[in-house]
């Protein structure tokens, strides 16, 4: 009994292995990325960054919003879908608003928080079972990284964008993983469409196909959603930058922040836009869009999440006193 109650509870060598270099490479980018920010902004003159911001006329910053509340419509939309995958009859405007709040909680503080954690609470409160709850995530999870890889997928085979010449992956390198992304992406779709089995598992997820029309639907609003990212931040810098370049650079600081586990990429995004675009941008421009963009897609978002979910919480609170009372007088 000893020994199978050792085998039950040790870890499989190659699990711990893939743990410990995961471990180490976050480790790498936790160090790497503040180095690789100090090197590129100690000579940065501020006062550009501030002439930068200060220059921004009204319908630009307007623009900006307009394309910062598209942007979050598409995204809480994901959770709009889930409805026609899981077959809930929860109102629109109920999981619309559960959606927003725990996007812009996700974008600014972290997946656990946000994604999950959020989720949870929200809809357990509204009637949803642990198991349906997981299944929204999850698909909106699926939806999102579908995008990605059908928009990463046809611009790095595509050679975009331009990487600097000492970057070791090189033009052939991107070429391939675009190509590898595009497979991932087919596979997926085609799956959707001819799979026999339709549930998958892997360690202690699973996931149930959906059927390739909620699919296809799936990778049109994830591939809009990170579209609407890339233009709000197109629409604050100088038009000598096209924007195929600016989504692709986008795609790639994503991926970054999600290995660092760095709330809101803070840090991460700057960075990889300061490498590959330094040739082409000053730094003063290039830094102060990136700050109005952090303050269009996520500070005021996140604002009026708190809001919002303080509105929810008062609700919830005013409605368990009242099925209390109830209860009290039934008794």
């Amino acid at each position: 009994m000893n020994g199978s109650g050792h085998e039950a509870t040790s870890t499989p060598p190659r699990r711990s292995h893939w743990r410990w270099l995961r471990r180490l490479l976050t480790l790498a980018f936790f160090v790497l990325v503040p180095v690789l920010l100090f090197l590129l902004v100690k000579n940065l003159d501020w006062q550009e960054v501030r002439h930068a911001l200060d220059e921004y006329r009204p319908a630009t910053l307007f623009l900006g919003l307009l394309l910062a509340a598209a942007g979050y419509t598409v995204f809480s939309s994901f959770d709009l879908l889930s409805r026609y995958y899981i077959g809930h009859s929860l109102p629109k405007r109920r999981v619309f608003t559960v959606a927003f709040v725990c996007n812009a909680f996700n974008l600014n503080l972290s997946s656990w928080v946000g994604a999950v954690a959020l989720r949870y609470r929200l809809y357990s409160r509204l009637g949803l079972d642990i198991a349906d709850i997981t299944r929204i995530l999850t698909f909106s999870l699926v939806t999102n990284w579908f995008g990605y890889l059908l928009l990463a997928g046809i611009l790095f085979s595509c050679g975009l964008p331009a990487l600097p010449p000492g970057w070791k992956l090189g033009s052939d390198g991107l070429r391939l993983i675009g190509a590898l992304l595009l497979a991932l992406a087919a596979g997926y779709l085609l799956a959707c469409r001819f799979a026999r089995r339709r549930a998958w598992g892997w360690r202690e997820h699973r996931l149930t196909l959906p059927s390739w029309r909620l699919a296809a639907l799936q990778g049109l609003l994830g591939a809009s959603n990170w579209s609407l990212m890339a233009l709000l931040l197109y629409s604050l810098l100088p038009h000598s930058v096209d924007y195929p370049s600016v989504l692709a650079i986008l795609l790639i600081s994503s991926i970054a922040g999600v290995i660092t586990h760095i709330p809101a990429g803070l840090g991460v995004l700057e960075a990889v836009f300061i490498a590959l675009l330094q040739g082409r941008l000053s730094q003063g421009v290039l830094l102060a869009a990136l700050i109005g963009y952090r303050v269009l897609y996520f500070l005021l978002p996140l604002a009026l999440a708190c809001v919002v979910y303080l509105l929810l919480e008062r609700r919830a609170i005013r409605l368990c006193r009242k099925q209390r009372r109830l209860r009290q007088g039934q008794a």
